[in-house]
């Protein structure tokens, strides 16, 4: 299984240690957070201090004024470099180290507070500021430029595209107070975006805009009073369903293919997805196109068990075989994997042929070992041929 790792750019630029010990880990390359989120990420491996406050979403190469349209990122101040992904990224080109470019693309809350109109926006006319909506074409051309800029003048192996598509209700928002209120389908009822360009594109496919939205309000209010949290919207709104989907997913063929139009030729295109069409979120729903305009899709599978295992095999069984199948897994959550070696091989055998490892800076001491088990599974399953 090829293995790549993740990391933020001071990872790498503020650690002397970082290139060997990423060398003795035995990754194939390591993805660098070029265009990025608010994160407050510890520093296990730093003598000076404990965590690094990321206040807003940002971009860590030199935003040049010229480049940008009505949204443009904002620099981060808790950096020293105006280039630290740069600075990282030709760093481990110098020590033979592939890199990744890892961009996020449509999370970004400080556009989002900034620019309200830009945003998801839900059935009771509610703005989900971390959420832009890719509905629009400010926001598509937005994460084009931000494709742009953040692989000029650098060697990239892979680029990597998160938030390629829809965010919605779940997300980290502050002090998240949501978790296990709403049931699934509430959930997904209040991640269908209502916004103007949305609603243009229901009245083009023949659906009154404000019939809509009062059924779509209906039904969350029916749902969320019924009490049933295991409920789902298997059967919800037959009639706008096929609509509201075909809505957000040209959004996110439009989207996509604004992105891929900015890379040049050569690095392999990995996309963060789902094999639902109704997930948003870091890792949204694929399109039906998404699969041939992508060298590997990657899942989350965090969370070990059959689910995620199954999950894999099923993604394998669907898409096209020249598609690379990668499972996301982290080695930082607060309960650790009983046994994240035995939980990579049966990924392998699934039919994941990558391995995406969270995370290379917030991996202190503590966690190392599981790293290093990781990577040793997926190099076993390579070798022993158990892949499939």
């Amino acid at each position: 299984m090829k293995v790549t790792g993740y990391a933020y750019p001071w990872d790498v630029v503020d650690d002397p240690g970082f290139v060997e010990r990423v060398r003795e880990l035995g990754v194939d390359e390591v993805a660098v957070a070029v265009s990025y989120h608010s994160a407050r990420a510890a520093t296990p491996w730093s003598p000076e201090r404990t965590s690094i406050v990321a206040r807003h979403a940002a971009l860590y190469r030199p935003v040049r004024e010229e480049a940008w349209g009505e949204l443009k990122p904002a620099e981060p101040d808790w950096v020293e470099s105006r280039d630290s992904a740069g600075d990282a990224v030709r760093m481990l080109n110098e020590a033979g180290v592939p890199a990744a470019a890892w961009l996020v693309l449509t999370h970004n809350s400080q556009l989002g507070t900034e620019f309200p109109d830009f945003t998801v926006r839900n059935c009771f006319g509610e703005r989900y500021p971390w959420a832009l909506c890719p509905g629009q074409p400010a926001v598509r051309e937005y994460a084009a430029n931000v494709t742009a800029e953040s692989l000029a003048g650098l060697d990239f192996a892979t680029v990597i595209l998160e938030a390629c598509g829809p965010l919605g209700a779940v997300h980290q928002h502050q002090h998240e107070k949501t978790d296990g209120v709403w049931s699934p389908a509430v959930a997904r009822l209040l991640s269908i975006c209502c916004c103007d360009e949305c609603l243009d594109a229901w009245a083009a496919a023949g659906q009154d805009p404000a019939k809509a939205l009062g059924k779509l309000r209906a039904e969350v209010r029916r749902l969320i009073d019924s009490g049933d949290l295991r409920a789902t919207e298997d059967k919800i709104l037959p009639t706008l369903r096929q609509v509201l989907l075909d809505t957000r997913q040209r959004a996110t063929d439009a989207l996509r293919r604004e992105v891929l139009a900015k890379i040049p030729s050569g690095p392999r295109i990995v996309l963060h997805g789902a094999m639902d069409p109704w997930v948003t979120g870091a890792l949204p729903g694929l399109t039906p196109s998404a699969p041939d305009d992508v060298d590997a899709v990657v899942l989350q599978n965090w969370a070990p068990g059959h689910p995620s295992v199954n999950a894999v095999a099923a993604a394998r069984a669907k898409l096209p075989e020249k598609v690379a199948v990668g499972s996301y897994i982290t080695a930082v959550a607060a309960s650790p994997v009983p046994d994240i070696e035995a939980y990579t091989i049966e990924l392998g055998k699934a039919g994941a042929t990558e391995l995406h490892l969270y995370h290379l800076g917030l991996a202190g001491p503590g966690r190392w070992a599981d790293l290093i088990a990781a990577v040793s599974a997926a190099q076993e399953v390579g070798s022993r041929g158990d892949v499939g």
